[in-house]
């Protein structure tokens, strides 16, 4: 009987982990790119939308392109690669790739063409 309570309560677990991540992945595919940088950037969301801003000409598309810089925040090849932005599409994905290179170059904005 144990067994079977435990098995249960896993199994429920599990449902709830599941449709937690389900939901949170429909959200951030609804989400606007203001939206997921402020989520994201948190303190420097503004300065994050001012970059995006500059770096996509105003139109806050996750697929602006300029040569081999790409998305909202026009990351080259090898800062989607390193960063985990390459496959991913939506402002979300892309914002937290952005924050993960922020993090590492020490919170500055000197990688990015636009200042905020």
């Amino acid at each position: 009987m144990r067994v079977l309570l435990v098995a249960a309560s896993l199994w429920l677990l599990t449902l709830v982990v599941v449709g937690s991540v389900r939901a949170q992945e429909a959200r951030s595919a609804t989400q606007t790119p203001k939206q997921a940088i402020r989520a994201v950037f948190g303190k420097y969301a503004d300065q994050a939308i001012r970059v995006v801003s500059c770096e996509t000409g105003g139109t806050f598309s996750t697929t602006a392109r300029n040569g081999q810089y790409l998305g909202l925040f026009q990351m080259g090849s090898w800062e989607r690669r390193t960063y985990a932005h390459g496959r991913y599409t939506t402002p979300l994905d892309q914002s937290r790739a952005a924050w993960r290179y922020f993090a590492a170059t020490g919170f500055d904005w000197s990688p990015w063409t636009c200042k905020p």
